[in-house]
């Protein structure tokens, strides 16, 4: 029993903490490896919404796995056009400082509206394409991404402490003009309290004797995945050491070894020749 429970789990913590980590990583590449890295996430999330389309009739726990990782490889999609720059928004600028709470608002909709018009629909696409089929750990797994991705935009521009701005390309860091630094907001306490209750109940079922193999292993890794999803909103509010997590993935923003500029070849001048004589 406990390895039925600890696999899925470990699996699905592994996948979040990879899959985070391999897109900063890209993403802190120069910017003339987007465009293949752009062909190449395209290429796989296509692959990964037909096997959804595959998998959604079926219900053997390997259909499970596969569903829950072919929906983080379409969403993987989704953060690297963002984070690179390739699908975000009208707005390409800052608000200005002391820009009222709607004008911020309004400006922060502007810089990802693309961005968001593309997740709706892809998740409008993947509920169509898995609607009233057995297998639903994909479209799950899809919306606990999409509901706390959203949450958490939210929360930043409420306010909490951490805002993360070390995650952010230099061609995105306008977008921390939106962002807000405070303790804490109103929202936040229903954003992890909600999804909380909820990966706990999704827990429970999957524990309970009754439960098929399948259905046990995809509500373990969309609870889990959840679960981090709720952990990531605490990282916002706590002072905790987000960015030692993908330190390895980080380092591709580094700048290189600074090299000393090659000595300077002056010819001599006609004072230094009457000196020599």
């Amino acid at each position: 029993m406990m390895l039925s429970v600890a696999i899925p789990v470990l699996f699905a913590v592994f996948v979040w903490w990879f899959s985070t980590g391999l897109i900063l990583l890209l993403d802190g590449l120069p910017r003339k490896t987007f465009r293949w890295s752009l062909v190449i996430s395209t290429a796989l999330a296509a692959t990964a919404f037909g096997a959804l389309v595959h998998t959604a009739g079926n219900t053997t726990p390997a259909d499970a796995y596969c569903a829950f990782t072919c929906a983080l490889l379409v969403w993987g999609w989704h953060e690297l056009a963002f984070l690179t720059g390739w699908i975000t928004g009208p707005r390409k600028t800052a608000t200005p400082a002391g820009a009222s709470t709607w004008t911020r608002f309004v400006h922060a909709i502007q810089a990802i509206l693309w961005h968001e018009i593309a997740i709706i629909s892809v998740g409008v696409a993947i509920i169509a394409v898995t609607w009233g089929e057995p297998n639903q750990v994909g479209t799950w797994t899809y919306l606990v991404l999409w509901t706390m991705r959203a949450s958490a935009k939210l929360n930043l521009f409420l306010g909490v402490r951490n805002l993360s701005e070390e995650f952010l390309p230099e061609h995105l860091k306008y977008l921390v003009s939106f962002f807000r630094r405070r303790a804490m907001n109103l929202l936040f306490p229903i954003s992890v309290t909600v999804p909380t209750v909820i990966a706990g109940l999704m827990v429970q079922e999957a524990l309970l004797p009754a439960t098929a193999p399948a259905m046990h292993v995809g509500l373990l890794l969309v609870a889990t995945m959840l679960g981090m999803a709720v952990i990531e909103h605490w990282m916002m509010v706590l002072p905790l050491p987000v960015a030692a997590l993908w330190r390895w993935a980080l380092r591709s923003r580094e700048p290189g070894e600074p090299h000393d500029p090659p000595p300077l070849l002056v010819p001599p001048s006609d004072n230094n020749l009457l000196h020599a004589r």
